[in-house]
């Protein structure tokens, strides 16, 4: 049984006992989006929630108009204090662009909207609503550190199933990404922090109100990254943890296409670039590509062995293939598009969710029932 510590303090899954925590002084974001409707993943995410009873639930969800209403009638049959924030409507559209933070929509710009309206909360919780294993003990795990003297805390899992190995942009983008950006500057602290996360691309985190209040936050894909970046800047290594949440399985993504593992790395990989170099990393973008075909090709090799040692289905082509994928998606960061701290925002909560309901209304007929 593995109980190692890392540079974070790394909480392990022992014995089966769920931890004493606040959940009734917590507040849960789950974003959603269209596809999650009805779906068996989301309602086994939101009827465990049920069990927790938290202070409140606030799904900022993304969709077509003609969808809102049913999605919102879906998501009132479940036992929770549950408010929908829709968040492409055109009035909040429109609040956004006057105040100069419209730009590019994503998981992390719902989120964003999200958690200004939980300021409030002393704790909040953000998880992902596909996740097909989901069990209420997450929330008591992720609130857990915060209750012991942190400000930060992520989840962290192992990615088999169907007799392979997942986790695929983690374990062969992210991960060698971090060990050829080490190799070349070693004593960067920054860089031993974000290697401590054993998952950092999971999209279960948990932060006190006070922190969320101080976060930028990216607009898209490079949500998990960014916020590790500013969990580092806010809270510090002694600051932050990781919880072991056992076995998890959600939903995979092809590598191509628009939505696909390809797309993801490359936002992924501007966040991380631009959390490190904001930590003083001087980064040689001629030669990050070959640096890191050659960090994950030295990885990939252990995770084929690791695949055997555990028979394992394993595609050493197709691995290879996504490393290449990869590689081509590593470029120096663009413009800085992330959203403001809310305690440095343009905007007010309020607005915002005076905006996102009357869209609602106006999306559901005047209907503003929850």
């Amino acid at each position: 049984m593995e109980y190692v510590q890392e540079r974070i303090t790394t909480l392990h899954h022992l014995q089966e006992t769920t931890p004493a925590a606040p959940t009734d002084r917590a507040a849960v974001v789950v974003p959603m989006t269209e596809r999650e409707y009805a779906g068996l993943a989301a309602e086994g995410v939101l009827s465990e929630l049920e069990a927790v009873a938290p202070k409140r639930v606030v799904v900022p969800l993304r969709a077509p108009a003609e969808k809102v209403g049913p999605f919102r009638d879906w998501l009132a049959g479940f036992d929770l204090p549950l408010e929908v924030l829709w968040c492409n409507g055109p009035t909040l559209a429109d609040l956004l662009a006057d105040n100069g933070l419209n730009g590019s929509a994503g998981k992390g710009r719902d989120v964003w909207l999200a958690l200004g309206q939980v300021l409030d909360a002393d704790y909040v919780v953000c998880h992902d609503a596909d996740t097909k294993t989901y069990d209420r003990s997450y929330v008591s795990r992720l609130l857990f550190p915060l209750e012991h003297d942190h400000q930060f805390s992520k989840g962290y899992y192992a990615r088999v199933e169907n007799g392979q190995l997942y986790g695929r942009l983690f374990r062969l983008f992210y991960a060698p990404l971090i060990r050829a950006l080490a190799d070349a500057t070693p004593d960067a602290e920054i860089l031993g922090y974000l290697d401590a996360f054993r998952y950092a691309l999971a999209g279960e985190f948990a932060a006190t109100g006070d922190l969320i209040a101080d976060m930028r936050v990216q607009r898209s894909w490079g949500l998990e990254v960014g916020t590790l970046g500013e969990a580092f800047a806010h809270a510090g290594i002694d600051g932050s943890a990781q919880v072991d949440l056992g076995a998890y399985e959600h939903d995979h993504r092809a590598v191509g296409g628009p939505t696909g593992l390809s797309e993801m790395s490359a936002a992924v990989g501007e966040a991380l670039c631009r959390v490190v170099d904001e930590h003083g990393v001087d980064i040689d973008y001629g030669t990050l590509p070959d640096r890191y075909r050659a960090a994950a090709e030295s990885l990939r090799r252990q995770y084929a062995v690791d695949a055997a040692y555990n028979d394992l289905a394993y595609d050493r082509d197709d691995e290879r293939e996504q490393i290449d994928t990869y590689a081509d998606a590593l470029r120096e960061p663009g413009e800085d598009t992330r959203l403001p701290a809310w305690n440095n925002a343009p905007i007010s909560p309020k607005a915002v969710a005076d905006a996102a309901a009357a869209d609602l209304a106006a999306a559901t007929g005047g209907s503003t029932t929850e």
